[in-house]
């Protein structure tokens, strides 16, 4: 039998999120209720980290929500979907008006909308809670990204700042908004993740094609790189992949893994999310469609036999001319994907009611997040300074650092084009921006077509109105 009401917060689901999570709360002074479903996970880590804080374990439900003091606090740590539907069906029974129920794992924000309704109703509290950082952030101080009622974060806020990263005195996390928002948030960043470790690959195999270069020379440029503008946490993980050699073959490490990304949903529903509110995210997409491309085995291999000699001989002639080009090409296309992320929050705030700050989205994630980097700084003063910011690419710093990479941007992308090395997601970025940019897109002639064969009528740039043209008649034009 657990100890009754002496602790403040519990956490169930003791896989190595939760643990690592439970064991954070623990050690920064809080008494953590801690349960799983299968008790012997409970008693390992009571007994292997028990000496880090306090801990109540509880092998029943019922024992782990009797050891909470009210209002209580659950956090859930359990697989998305099915299962944490099954545990929150479990927990509802025991718990009474005012508690609140916490999903900290990768939920969609359409689940957790529904979920919070559905627990408002029981006159609970649900708060989906988007925890980036991976296992290491969860122990030593995550992004912590809140959804849910002003309530609830009254209780929680000064839980969670207390146990997220820490960055010039301030802590990461802040309440997101009310139902999916910080889920919603959380799946914004983990897009812009998959566009910014797409186009560290292609940077990567770009240098590597280009200079023919191993690995480890390949290393010391990213290290080099993380000196500057680009430094960030996976330009800095990037480096240590890239210098590690197998130990059973003693080849490069890089070189011995499988070249199939795989992927945990998030960027699926980022694309999804943004093509249902008609945003434009096409990095973020390029990235997650190349990660499903590398899984597509068959094809890849028939389509090597078919066009063995499609590609051509690179040669770089001034090897510290391209590696800066490299550069300046990705760090134009890192800002494109920020700027296409924080977009999409825009439209899921206006969408859904949430009145994000998207400044202090920026600040949150200086810290613990697997996206952290040094200009996240200059993203939170821009909307700081000017909070209805049409595009990010606009704000004085962004707009600089990506004119003056434009000229290296065509040059990698028309080298790589020319070489037949793919580069979907610098070349997709260049595109973006090149449309933003354009006096006048194509999109006249398919609103013209779609008006010859569906009449879906169409605006004329001379006059007000709606127009449609007699395609099948006389060619006339009337008023629709």
């Amino acid at each position: 039998m657990a100890e009754r009401a002496t602790a403040q917060i519990g956490v169930t689901g003791l896989a190595v999120m939760g643990r690592n999570l439970a064991r954070n709360l623990a050690r920064n002074g809080f008494t953590v209720a801690v349960h799983n479903r299968s008790p012997e996970r409970t008693r390992s880590l009571v007994a292997e980290h028990g000496g880090e804080g306090r801990f109540v374990p509880a092998e029943s439900m019922a024992d782990f929500v009797a050891a909470l003091e009210r209002p209580r606090a659950v956090i859930v740590m359990v697989k998305a979907g099915g299962p944490t539907d099954a545990v929150i069906d479990e927990l509802v029974p025991l718990l009474e008006p005012g508690d609140i129920v916490v999903d900290c794992g990768n939920a969609h924000f359409a689940d957790t909308r529904r979920r919070e309704e559905a627990l408002r109703d029981h006159g609970l509290h649900f708060v989906g809670t988007g925890v980036s950082g991976g296992e290491e952030g969860a122990l030593h101080g995550p992004s912590i990204m809140p959804g849910g009622s002003d309530e609830s974060y009254r209780k929680l806020g000064p839980i969670f700042e207390k146990i997220a990263a820490q960055v010039d005195g301030v802590p990461c996390c802040r309440h997101i908004g009310p139902d999916g928002a910080g889920h919603f948030v959380k799946m914004v960043h983990n897009g812009i993740e998959y566009a910014d470790m797409q186009l560290i690959a292609e940077a990567y195999d770009l240098l590597r094609a280009g200079l023919g270069a191993e690995p480890a020379e390949i290393a010391e440029i990213f290290r080099g790189w993380n000196g500057g503008e680009l430094e960030s946490f996976l330009i800095e993980i990037t480096a240590d992949v890239l210098a590690h050699t197998d130990a059973a073959s003693g080849r490069p490490f890089v070189d011995v893994v499988l070249d199939r990304a795989e992927q945990k949903g998030t960027g699926r529903w980022t694309v999804q999310s943004a093509l249902d509110l008609g945003i434009p995210i096409t990095g973020i997409a390029e990235a997650t469609f190349a990660r499903s491309l590398s899984g597509h085995a068959d094809q890849r291999e028939a389509a090597r036999a078919a066009f063995p000699d499609a590609g051509a001989t690179w040669r770089v002639d001034d090897r510290d001319a391209f590696v800066e080009d490299v550069r300046r090409a990705l760090l134009a296309s890192k800002i494109v994907a920020y700027a296409q992320g924080f977009d999409h929050i825009r439209a899921g705030s206006r969408e859904y009611d949430w009145n994000i700050d998207l400044g202090g989205t920026a600040t949150i994630w200086r810290g613990g997040c697997i996206i952290r980097a040094r200009f996240l700084d200059r993203i939170r003063q821009a909307y700081d300074e000017q909070p209805d910011l049409s595009t990010l690419l606009v704000a004085p710093y962004f707009a600089d650092a990506v004119a003056a990479g434009v000229p290296s941007w065509r040059r990698v992308v028309a080298d790589a084009a020319r070489a037949g090395v793919p580069a979907p997601a610098f070349a997709s970025s260049l595109a973006y921006f090149d449309a933003l940019r354009a006096q006048r897109l194509p999109a006249a002639l398919i609103q013209g077509l779609r008006d010859n064969f569906g009449a879906h009528t169409y605006h004329r740039v001379d006059r007000e109105g709606t127009f449609h043209t007699l395609w099948a008649g006389d060619r006339s034009e009337v008023e629709a």
